[in-house]
């Protein structure tokens, strides 16, 4: 039973998610032959003040980059 979780800063759209749950369910079927059935994707979104890189939190990096 697969399971992949997906963690994203907020902001995808419902119609976004159902994509790349859809695209991960596939990819899995095809390449490993994975039953759909069975495998599950969790989308986890966090915050932007909740998730760093680059030495910074995501807020205040795209603040940098603006």
């Amino acid at each position: 039973m697969p399971y992949v979780n997906v963690q994203i800063t907020k902001g995808a759209s419902r119609e976004q998610k159902a994509e790349i749950v859809e695209d991960i369910t596939g990819s899995l079927e095809r390449v490993f032959g994975k039953k759909p059935e069975y495998t599950h994707v969790v989308i986890q979104e966090i915050e932007e003040e909740d998730w760093g890189f680059a030495g910074k939190l995501t807020d205040d990096w795209k603040k940098s980059e603006s």
